[in-house]
């Protein structure tokens, strides 16, 4: 095996991820003219889509789904901003839409209003006949980019010479990664794991082998490794910048887990000191983490979950309660909304959405339901069967044991 140091980069979605950012209350959409402003990749459009206004779209977007009908299904991830959230047919976390627009069988044409590795898995688990269209080919997610697939595949051939004749590893990646990813897993007794059932998935692959290889959001598998008992001297981070990720193969071999040196751009913003201001602020305060969120952000927490976890509990709880949540805010901003009994604001004072995630903006809706008007197909999320095979081989296995 040559081992060869590579150049570190860092994925551009990243670089942009403050984009957006700003100490408003509320995020209110303008013209793209005006949000083009924003230092960030903007995929290009025909000009009069760029000046009109928020709510000449929307009557432009009635208009066009009305003459869809059925054809058409919209699927909007509980992080995109309320502009487009309520052209949706179905709200959700990425995998839930994904199933939706599957069970959709009389629509021809999916537009996953999310980011391109959440149009990818509706592409794998819908039919034939459907197409699926990602509005703006630039909402990328910094978390997947972090885990590029040759980097992948150099570690996984690392892994498995290294550990030769040591107990084997089993890798699960989280549902925030690519095919390309998710079908590496699927051909090498892997699994794909959410953010609601990663401890099942940990469990089934330590069922299998001595280790578990987690990729690409080390936060998650930190989280939740230390939920099982595994600890802290038990891990190791992988630096795919690095010889056997930074590591001697005996330390490889003392591991249980090796965590993918990646992180959610938006939930590694929350802080222990964050928590402690609110608690301070508010007595009596529930403080709700995503598990994105680091260890000791997740540790000083009350109770930490998926967006649809943090939904149901804010939502079933007594009115008068208060709610801190360190998860995405448009999401955050939408739960109060929802909750006018309860007080719910997010632990972050500095508005800052998932700037992938931002970039659906409603002239990129228009024009993708323009085109399909007209016949046009744009930007089209398509899966080649042989990954698409795989990687739902990877997805089976997790939906056999939850």
């Amino acid at each position: 095996m040559v081992l060869q140091v590579k150049e570190p980069t860092i994925p551009i979605t990243e670089i942009e991820q403050s984009a957006f950012c700003q100490t408003e209350d509320e995020l209110k959409t303008k013209t793209l003219e005006e949000e083009f402003s924003a230092g960030v990749r903007w995929q290009k459009l025909p000009i009069s889509y760029l000046r009109k206004t928020p709510e000449e779209l929307d009557d432009r977007i009635l208009y066009a789904r009305a003459k869809l009908g059925d054809q058409l299904v919209v699927l909007g991830h509980h992080y995109q901003r309320n502009a487009i959230i309520r052209f949706a047919d179905y709200r959700g976390d990425s995998f839930k839409l994904s199933q939706l627009a599957a069970s959709q069988d009389r629509a021809e044409y999916i537009v996953f209003c999310g980011v391109h590795f959440m149009a990818e898995t509706a592409d794998i688990l819908s039919a034939r006949h459907q197409q699926v269209i990602l509005p703006n080919l630039t909402a990328g997610c910094s978390m997947a980019d972090m885990a590029h697939v040759d980097d992948v595949l150099d570690c996984w051939e690392e892994l498995e010479e290294a550990l030769d004749g040591y107990g084997g590893i089993t890798p699960i990646t989280y549902m925030n990664s690519t095919a390309a990813i998710k079908a590496l897993c699927g051909r090498n007794e892997g699994i794909v794991c959410t953010s609601s059932n990663a401890r099942a998935t940990f469990e089934w692959a330590f069922e299998r082998s001595e280790r578990v290889l987690f990729l690409p959001d080390q936060h998650l598998g930190r989280n939740t490794a230390v939920q099982l008992g595994v600890g802290l001297d038990e891990m190791v981070v992988w630096n795919p910048f690095k010889p056997l990720g930074g590591h001697t193969p005996d330390e490889l071999r003392r591991a249980r887990v090796v965590l993918w040196q990646g992180h959610c751009s938006v939930h590694t913003r929350f802080t222990v000191e964050q928590i402690e201001r609110a608690r301070s602020s508010v007595p009596g305060v529930n403080v709700m983490v995503h598990p994105e969120c680091t260890l000791d952000v997740v540790q000083a927490a009350d109770v930490n979950g998926s967006t649809e976890l943090i939904t149901r509990t804010i939502s079933d709880a007594p009115a008068g309660s208060a709610w801190a949540v360190g998860t995405e805010v448009s999401l955050v901003n939408r739960i109060a909304q929802q909750n006018p009994d309860k007080t719910v604001f997010c632990l972050d004072s500095v508005v800052c959405p998932c700037s992938t995630m931002y970039r659906i903006h409603p002239a990129y809706l228009s024009w993708v339901l323009d085109g399909l008007n007209e016949g046009v197909v744009v930007n089209r999320i398509s899966v080649d069967e042989r990954t698409a095979g795989e990687a739902r081989v990877a997805l089976d296995r997790m939906l056999s044991i939850t």
